[in-house]
């Protein structure tokens, strides 16, 4: 597989089996995503991979929170700007309609939504985690370098036949991530990543991307 073809055949998966992902191929693709860029060589990003009961635990855990009617624990970091304009704020709609309409959800059935929106505390079924922190003292350039690593990680999947889907929704439940994964008081959850084999039975539809001279423009 060359890179043009891992970049457009990589999505965001939400639907997976639940057959095993090879703790060598994880090894593999992590062993070389660690030559990612980053400013400095800081290298900034700390990894955990969950699967197996620990990932059981932790879908449980988050699982009894929303059956509870716990909405999450409080944000430590904004995911979207407060008041989203033109064009995010039709791309980011155009989007919930082609992801909840592939699955029959209606634009008003905000019952449906929620629970759709709520596999993605089950990792869409898929049986292996990633979970991305940083040091709570890193400014924006070395989150950016995380989430150029998270690429180099979700392409190098695709060349092991694997695919993937990011997660900022685990920010919102990052105390019971850290319940499970107990890490330095220090860090701060990004977000997660599901990884798995996508289920067949169920459309996995593309997301519609700008055209070019809406992002881009050249200088000559």
């Amino acid at each position: 597989m060359d890179v043009y073809h891992a970049v457009r055949t990589r999505q965001s998966i939400r639907a997976f089996t639940s057959e095993p992902v090879d703790r060598a191929v994880l090894e593999r693709v992590l062993e070389a995503a660690t030559r990612s860029p980053s400013g400095g060589n800081l290298q900034p990003w700390h990894i955990y991979v969950l699967s197996g009961d620990p990932l059981a635990e932790l879908k449980k855990r988050v699982g009894d929170r929303i059956a509870a009617g716990d909405s999450g624990d409080e944000r430590e970091f904004a995911v979207y700007p407060p008041d989203m304009g033109s064009p995010y704020r039709e791309r980011i709609a155009d989007m919930g309609a082609r992801r909840y309409g592939a699955i029959g959800i209606a634009r008003d059935d905000a019952a449906g939504r929620a629970q759709a929106r709520a596999q993605n505390w089950n990792c869409f079924g898929a049986s292996t985690a990633l979970f991305c922190y940083l040091d709570r003292d890193m400014p924006a350039p070395q989150w950016a370098d995380a989430g150029m690593y998270l690429q180099t990680v979700m392409l190098l999947l695709r060349q092991e036949g694997l695919h993937s889907c990011a997660q900022i929704a685990w920010s919102e439940y990052h105390r019971a991530v850290a319940q499970t994964i107990a890490p330095p008081p220090e860090r701060i959850l990004f977000c997660g990543m599901s990884i798995g084999h996508p289920d067949p039975e169920v459309p996995h539809p593309h997301s519609v991307r700008a055209p070019l001279s809406e992002t881009v423009t050249f200088l000559d």
